[in-house]
């Protein structure tokens, strides 16, 4: 083998050549490894490979860089986001393999030792341009280099040539941005600056679009010119709002911020609210909720009670997100006091709308009605679409279908209007409410669209809500795994909005408990550590009926009553079929339940007797778990030997179990025994990704071993174990391989 041929003397090459040429007739592999981007057109190397072109023993193996899935798939178990990563690297595997290894470096000595290497061979007047080159962080314009580096520009060749720079329809830029960032961090403050105030020059002599905002504003800043910041950052946020991208909006407004501190009051009050709500579409809720507090103070001393009302909505909006309920709650009183002491208006219209929603959270939805209709009222007369629109959808909720076709009517109506915000919105209200109400072929169908409508316009927010709600309509429809996978994607984004979070880990509990894992409890505790201190309870109750069925799935009936007091309380009189829903877990536990408050939902059903109608409603709902769970409540033997069936069918063995013993104390014998595999090897019903962990687990290997062998966070192997050991009922690894052994399950050597 013979590596780096691009660096070899002629002497090499001959050697390489004639043992080409002999290769055949022997039996060797000959390996030759070369870069082609390092290979200029006069280069000897070009020569020998030309003469090897028609041997028909050679082959040549052009190795591509990673793509964007490969570098996903091996970022995960570091908690990187594969897609920058992709981006910085352009997929080269040792700049890679090297960002990983360096952790939270921006850029890992190796990398940067490597490129400053590469770029040394070069000769001064290149290294010139590639500093020239480094400072423009997107492809250069031969113009704008021009400007930049002057005469050194002839060197453009040599830098290609080099591998360093690649040409683009556009301009030059470096092949990798790692390299270009470690270039830039290589040039001296002075000589830094001097580019950076030439490109602003240039630049600003030839930009005629918009598009150049961004540009402009990062080489004022660059140069120091605070003036130049303001005005062009400015600029280049609100463009990249109205084009959906709100990170960039958010970054280019703190921006201004930095260089702003001589802007009037209002002006930079106005650009502190700005930055607040692109930072709460994205989702950085701490970040929001400090801009909008400095927006709301400046305000103040301005004595501006519109804005102040405006400004106390939002910020209630950004303080609810994260769990802050009470702030939030103050926060929305104070604006409608602000605000209905001035001319009504389309600013009192949304705060009635706010303080609606909030007091559907904490009263319940019944107390909520009046204050949207006073919303509706208004909005209508101030012809203000969008309260109006949101003000409909919660005077929906109160039909008998939730409002489910209102919503899916006042989407469309959304779309029309242009108001992408709303839409995004409305499609996280409609999700919402279907997956609640089990309807979910129509669940499934809008989160598709809200999803890729989401995606397209930058609502990382909603985006997140939606993904959660994924996660929660897997679990509806028993799909464990894809349940699972769905609420470990939730629980990888590092947000700040609690509901997401608390969704996921109740899924990810509930999953775990309906399978017979021995973690599903520490999962809700934390949940409910997320939820207990908000007193809302469409955050509480579901994670309250979490906690008892698994509970009962633990053959533990006494901590229901724990579980279910607080919320049930709340439920009684403002969420009829959580009321119900805790009721009926109440009930399995031998617990007071009371009288079912909708007797014709399936929970009300199950409370009255009526198993088989709340088993048929279920199956057309597509809920099998709780369709089987309806018939497991009967006295009836032959409609719990059905359950049973179902149960195992699911392959959700603690119910059934629970089930099997009810029908043994009948003095029912034999039991189905559930299904079957198609062989003997996996007796213990492992799934394929458990059988995976074992096999590695049965060579000794680590779990942090394991997680780099499977792309998977030591935490979720850490799940998968835990797993393993209940299914085979042993304690530690040792045992795990061994039990494995007797009982026939074939391991992957």
């Amino acid at each position: 083998m013979l590596e780096d041929l691009h660096w070899a003397d002629e002497a090499t090459l001959d050697v390489f050549t004639l043992l080409a040429r002999r290769v055949e007739t022997v039996q060797t592999l000959l390996v030759g490894t070369y870069r082609a981007d390092t290979l200029a057109r006069a280069h000897p190397l070009r020569r020998v490979l030309g003469e090897m072109a028609t041997t028909a023993h050679v082959q040549r193996l052009k190795l591509m860089p990673l793509s964007i899935d490969a570098v996903s798939e091996l970022s995960a178990p570091h908690g990187v986001d594969g897609a920058k990563l992709y981006e910085k690297t352009g997929g080269n595997p040792f700049f890679v393999v090297e960002a990983l290894a360096g952790g939270g470096e921006e850029i890992p000595a190796t990398v940067r030792e490597a490129v400053l290497a590469r770029s040394m061979r070069l000769s001064s007047a290149a290294q010139a341009l590639l500093e020239a080159v480094a400072v423009v962080p997107q492809p250069a314009e031969l113009w704008l280099l021009e400007a930049l580096a002057g005469a050194d520009l002839q060197t453009l060749d040599e830098c290609t040539a080099s591998g360093m720079l690649v040409a683009q329809p556009d301009g030059v830029m470096f092949r990798h941005e790692l390299a270009r960032l470690s270039i830039e961090g290589s040039i001296g403050p002075a000589r830094s600056t001097a580019l950076h105030r030439k490109a602003l020059a240039a630049l600003a002599r030839r930009s005629g679009t918009s598009s150049d905002f961004a540009r402009l504003a990062h080489h004022a800043e660059a140069a120091g010119d605070a003036d130049a910041v303001v005005r062009f950052a400015r600029a280049a946020a609100e463009r990249a709002a109205s084009q959906d991208a709100h990170r960039e909006a958010a970054a280019q407004y703190a921006r201004v911020l930095r260089f702003g501190e001589s802007l009037p009051v209002a002006e930079r009050a106005d650009v502190l609210e700005r930055r607040s709500h692109e930072c709460y579409l994205t989702d950085e809720n701490d970040e929001a909720v400090a801009a909008a507090q400095q927006a709301l103070e400046h305000y103040r001393a301005l004595g501006d009670k519109l804005a102040e009302g405006r400004s106390l909505r939002r910020l209630s909006g950004f303080l609810w997100c994260p769990g802050r309920t009470s702030e939030s709650d103050r926060a929305a009183r104070e604006a409608v006091a602000v605000l209905e002491l001035l001319p009504a208006g389309p600013e009192l219209a949304r705060a009635y709308a706010k303080r609606a929603r909030d007091i559907s959270d904490t009263e319940g939805l019944g107390a909520a009605l009046s204050w949207a209709r006073r919303a509706l009222r208004l909005a209508e007369e101030c012809n203000e679409p969008r309260t109006a629109i949101q003000a409909r959808r919660l005077l929906a909720c109160s039909l008998p279908d939730g409002g489910l076709e209102e919503m899916e009517h006042l989407i469309d109506e959304a779309e029309r209007s242009g108001d992408h915000e709303l839409v995004g919105d409305m499609f996280v209200g409609l999700v919402d409410t279907a997956v609640s109400r089990r309807r979910v072929d129509l669940a499934a169908r809008q989160l598709a669209k809200g999803l890729e409508y989401c995606s397209d316009h930058g609502f990382e927010l909603n985006r997140l809500y939606l993904l959660s709600f994924r996660a929660r309509l897997y679990l509806a429809q028993a799909r464990w795994d894809a349940a699972e996978e769905a609420a470990d994607v939730v629980l990888r984004i590092p947000r700040r909005s609690i509901n997401p979070r608390v969704t996921a880990l109740t899924v990810l509990g509930l999953v775990r408990a309906r399978r017979g894992h021995p973690d599903a409890g520490p999962l809700l505790d934390r949940a409910w550590s997320l939820v207990e201190s908000t007193g809302e309870l469409n955050r509480l109750g579901p994670v309250a009926a979490a906690r008892a069925e698994v509970a009962w799935l633990a053959g533990e009936p006494h901590r229901v009553g724990a579980a279910t007091d607080l919320a049930l309380a709340m439920a009684q009189d403002r969420s009829v079929a959580l009321a119900d829903e805790l009721a009926v877990w109440r009930r399995r536990a031998g617990l007071a339940a009371g009288n079912p408050v909708d007797p014709g939902a399936p929970f009300g059903l199950q409370l009255n007797g009526w198993f088989e109608a709340a088993h048929s409603m279920w199956s057309a709902s597509g809920c099998p778990y709780e369709a089987a769970l309806a018939l497991a409540d009967a006295q009836d033997e032959k409609l719990l030997r059905r359950s049973l069936e179902e149960l195992q069918r699911l392959e959700a063995r603690p119910a059934a179990a629970i089930v099997a013993r009810q029908l043994r104390e009948r003095g029912e014998r034999s039991l189905p025994r559930g299904p079957r595999p198609s062989t003997r090897r996996n007796p213990a019903l492992l799934t394929a990704r458990e059988l995976e962990v074992l096999s590695l687990v049965a060579q000794r290997l680590r779990n942090v071993e394991i997680a780099e062998r499977l792309h998977l966070t030591e935490k979720t192997v850490d799940h998968h174990l835990s797993a393993i050991l209940g299914k085979l009922g042993v304690r530690s690894r040792t045992e795990a391989a061994a039990a494995a052994a007797e009982l026939g399950i074939e391991l992957a050597s």
